[in-house]
């Protein structure tokens, strides 16, 4: 089987976690990616620790199928060299701040001309217009003004830093993808390939959804610990007897009496599904006594057999050790460039009937893919 993107041609210019993200994803899927790099700038995703087989873990896993290819910008014969070899290609991803192409020379309107074809997405913070564009940021602050960061956490309390970089990823990575195919499958219609202006800020503030929903047709302010969804129901994390954590997200009705009954706590059936404030701070209250009683190896037998959303907070090593990591195949074994040996790495998620995705090799060592 192929992968489903076979036959596309990425040109990609991204650096640190958005943009590679999202060409890996598309690499994964059959693209052929081609990695332009400074041979001067070293892009920090290579450096960050931890190592693994003499390279950063992150490189080796956001640039895996992909070749590398060193070019100077500032060399114009790199720029010819670019503009002649981008008649091939189908996709360019890019993520300096806005302009930065154009002065090269790369600029959208110019490559157009050369491939009217192509395709061309720029990832930035705040998009290309704006009083925001050329203003610095990173993934805290995105989410700090999408609003995400306002309604999250605990009251009175400052937000929690994320354990994953929700603003680059779910917003610049994803979106970007999602933009690049709806592009080529709307190039099968009209022959013309356009530009997609991505702003993870843009694409964050859309993760909102129901919060975003309750604002602005609802006009209800949200806040942290005020929402079903968001620490005001007894929808949370309880801590158990040995300081770990289990998730309790019974919300339906025949959950919440699956839980009211596995735990002996008719409160929960009688007041769970309560919108009153006073119900909903009795409910978790019982539930935070109850489920300090015991250490989260019992919690976890007592709901094993039990339909009703409750489950364990794992740490990532145990996540990716898990029962169902195995049988989803979360964690897939990639070789190394030279192919001496392989390095565990997280799976592309996506499963296809016919199609399936490729793991050729890690990331490479800067300028060593053939072009």
């Amino acid at each position: 089987m192929s992968g489903a993107l076979s036959g596309l041609k990425v040109i990609d210019f991204s650096t640190l976690l958005p943009g590679p993200f999202a060409t890996m994803m598309l690499a994964d899927m059959g693209a052929e990616v081609v990695h332009i790099e400074s041979p001067n700038r070293v892009d920090l995703v290579r450096v960050v620790p931890p190592y693994a087989n003499g390279q950063a873990t992150a490189h080796s896993y956001l640039n895996r199928n992909k070749q590398s290819i060193a070019l100077d910008l500032k060399d114009p014969n790199n720029i010819a060299l670019i503009k002649e070899k981008l008649k091939d290609f189908d996709i360019l991803v890019e993520q300096f701040r806005p302009d930065v192409m154009q002065r090269l020379g790369l600029g959208y309107e110019v490559l157009a001309e050369i491939n009217p074809r192509l395709i061309y997405c720029s990832i930035t913070g705040y998009g290309q217009t704006g009083d925001y564009k050329d203003r610095a940021g990173h993934d805290i602050n995105y989410l700090a003004l999408s609003g995400i960061m306002g309604h999250s956490g605990r009251k009175g309390q400052t937000p929690p830093p994320m354990g994953v970089q929700i603003a680059d990823v779910a917003g610049g990575s994803l979106h970007a993808v999602i933009g690049i195919l709806a592009a080529v499958v709307e190039r099968e219609k009209s022959g013309l390939g356009q530009y997609i202006d991505i702003s993870m800020t843009d694409c964050a503030v859309t993760l909102n959804s129901m919060a975003a929903s309750a604002t602005l047709a609802g006009q209800q302010p949200q806040a942290a610990e005020t929402a079903t969804l968001n620490g005001a129901s007894f929808y949370d994390y309880y801590q158990t007897a040995d300081g770990q954590s289990l998730s309790i997200g019974s919300l339906e009705p025949q959950f919440m009496l699956g839980l009211a009954q596995a735990l002996d706590l008719p409160i929960v059936a009688e007041k769970g599904a309560s919108f009153f404030a006073e119900d909903r701070v009795i409910v978790k209250q019982a539930l935070s006594e109850k489920i300090a009683t015991q250490p989260l190896a019992h919690w976890v037998e007592v709901f094993k057999q039990l339909d009703v959303c409750v489950e364990p907070v794992l740490s990532l090593q145990d996540a990716l050790t898990s029962e169902l990591a195995v049988q989803r195949q979360w964690v897939v074994n990639v070789p190394l460039a030279d192919g001496s040996q392989t390095e565990p790495q997280l799976a592309n998620p996506i499963k296809f009937s016919r199609s399936q995705a490729r793991y050729d090799f890690v990331g490479q060592q800067l300028g060593v893919g053939v072009w």
